[in-house]
C-alpha cells in the first residue's frame, strides 16, 4: 500500500500454529514468575490511550499497561487505536479510542486504562479490527461489538454500531478467529473458513468483489472450485484474507494492489483464494507454522523458525534491508543489522506499517514503520531490518500490533 500513519488499520498476530490474527500461544509462561506484577507491555502511538499506560503521550519505549497486572494474560491483540487482552479467566480488558464503541463497555468514551468488556465470561481467543472487536467463547460462538458501517458485526445489519457484544449470526463451531479492517474470519472446526462485512476488494473470498456482507459467507476454493479447505489457521490484512493449510502452504485473497497477496503480482485484486509463492516466485512457499497480517503486507513463520515476507515495503516493514519497492513474492527477513537471517523465532505479528517477532531466547525484534516509536528502540526512526528491544517481560507468550503501537503479555 502506501500505508501511511494516519491510514485506519486492524490488527493481529499469530504464533505457532495456532491462529489468531490474534491470538497467539507460544513460549511457555512456566519460565515467567508467578508473582510478576506486569502482564503487559506497550509502545507506539497513543492519541487514544491505547497504550494503556493513563495518559495520551506517544511511547518510544515500552511502558506498563496499567490495570492488567492482578491475572495472567493469554492473548492481546490491537486495533487500529485500541487493545484488547485476553484473561486466563475468560474475560477480556480493553482500552484506548472507544468512539465507535470497540471497548464493548455500553459507552462510546476513550479509556487511557483497562475496562472490563461487558457479560462476556468464557471468551477461548480475542481479534480487533480497525474500530471493531471479536471474540470466540468457548462455546465455538462469536461475539463482535463496535463498528458496523460495512455489517463487520454479522449481526445481520448494515449499522448502526453496538457498543456491547452481541453474536455474529449462524456462526458455530467456530475455533479460531480473525479481523481486518473492516471484516472478520471465522475458521470452522471442519477446516473451512467463513467471512463478513466488507468486501470493497473481495476480502470475503466467495466470489465477488464490492458491497458488504452483514452475515457469514463460505470462502471459496482456489479459483472459485469449491470450498476452501484443510485450513488450521487465519489472519487478516486491512483488505486482505490470509489462511494456512494443513500441507504448510498458504492461500490469500482480496486486495493485491501493492502483492499482499503473494502471488507474484502486484494485481490484479482476488474475489478468491491464490495461492503464496516461494521466495523469487520459485515454488511454493511451504513449510509454515504461523500467519499474520500487515496493513498491507504479510508474514509468514516457517517450521524452522525464520520468517518469510511480502506486500508493501513503504517503510521497511519487509525487513530484507530495502525500503520499497513493494515484493508481490515473499522475501526473507534478515538478522538484527542485516546481519544473516532472522531466527529462532517463536511468535510473529505485524501493525499497520510494521513488524514484531519474539525469538525463542528472549529478545522482541522490531523492523518498519517507527514514526510513532512503535519499534520501541526509543527512536523514531524507520528500519528495513529487525532491531532488539528490551520489554522488562519474561516468558512473553502473545505479541500482537496496532495501527501504529505495539504489545507484548506475559
Amino acid at each position: 500500500m502506501l500505508l501511511f500513519p494516519t491510514t485506519k488499520r486492524a490488527l493481529t498476530a499469530m504464533a505457532a500454529g495456532v491462529t489468531f490474527a490474534a491470538l497467539i500461544v507460544g513460549t511457555s509462561p512456566s519460565t515467567a514468575s508467578a508473582a510478576q506484577a506486569i502482564r503487559v507491555k506497550s509502545w507506539g502511538d497513543n492519541p487514544f490511550g491505547q497504550l494503556g499506560d493513563a495518559t495520551a503521550t506517544d511511547r518510544h519505549t515500552p511502558v506498563t499497561a496499567a490495570g492488567v497486572t492482578a491475572a495472567e494474560v493469554t492473548a492481546v491483540s490491537g486495533g487500529f487505536n485500541h487493545s484488547l487482552a485476553l484473561l486466563a479467566n475468560g474475560t477480556i480488558e480493553a482500552w484506548g479510542h472507544n468512539a465507535d464503541g470497540q471497548l464493548g463497555d455500553g459507552t462510546t468514551t476513550d479509556h487511557p486504562t483497562s475496562g472490563t468488556v461487558a457479560g462476556l465470561l468464557s471468551v477461548r481467543s480475542i481479534a480487533a479490527g480497525d474500530d471493531f472487536s471479536l471474540a470466540r467463547l468457548g462455546d465455538g460462538t462469536v461475539q463482535a461489538w463496535g463498528d458496523n458501517d460495512f455489517g463487520q458485526l454479522g449481526n445481520g445489519t448494515v449499522g448502526p454500531d453496538n457498543p456491547l457484544p452481541a453474536p455474529v449470526t449462524g456462526l458455530s463451531g467456530v475455533v479460531a478467529i480473525a479481523a481486518g479492517q473492516d471484516h472478520g474470519l471465522a475458521l470452522l472446526a471442519n477446516g473451512t473458513v467463513k467471512a463478513w462485512g466488507s468486501n470493497s476488494t473481495g476480502q470475503l473470498g466467495n466470489g465477488s468483489v464490492g458491497g458488504n456482507s452483514p452475515v457469514p459467507v463460505t470462502v471459496l476454493g482456489v479459483g472459485g472450485v469449491g470450498v476452501l479447505s484443510n485450513v488450521k489457521a487465519i489472519a487478516a490484512g486491512d483488505n486482505s484474507s490470509i489462511a494456512l493449510l494443513n500441507d504448510g502452504t498458504v492461500r490469500t485473497w482480496g486486495r493485491n494492489t501493492e502483492g499482499e497477496l503473494g502471488n507474484g503480482v502486484l494485481s490484479p485484486n482476488s474475489p478468491t483464494p491464490v495461492t503464496v509463492v516461494g521466495v523469487g516466485g520459485v515454488g511454493v512457499l511451504g513449510n509454515v507454522k504461523a500467519i499474520t497480517g500487515g496493513g498491507r503486507h504479510a508474514l509468514a513463520l516457517l517450521n524452522n523458525g525464520t520468517v518469510r515476507a511480502w506486500g508493501n515495503n513503504g517503510s521497511g516493514q519487509l525487513g530484507n534491508g530495502i525500503t520499497g519497492p513493494d515484493s508481490p513474492t515473499p522475501v526473507i527477513v534478515l538478522g538484527v543489522g542485516g546481519t544473516g537471517v532472522l531466527s529462532d523465532v517463536a511468535l510473529i505479528a505485524a501493525g499497520d506499517i510494521h513488524s514484531i517477532a519474539y525469538l525463542t531466547n528472549g529478545p522482541v525484534n522490531t523492523w518498519g514503520s517507527n514514526a510513532s516509536g512503535q519499534l520501541g528502540d526509543g527512536t523514531t526512526t524507520d528500519r528495513n531490518t529487525p532491531i532488539g528491544i528490551r520489554t522488562g517481560l519474561i516468558g512473553i507468550t502473545s505479541i500482537a500490533g496496532g495501527g501504529n503501537h505495539s504489545l507484548a503479555a506475559a
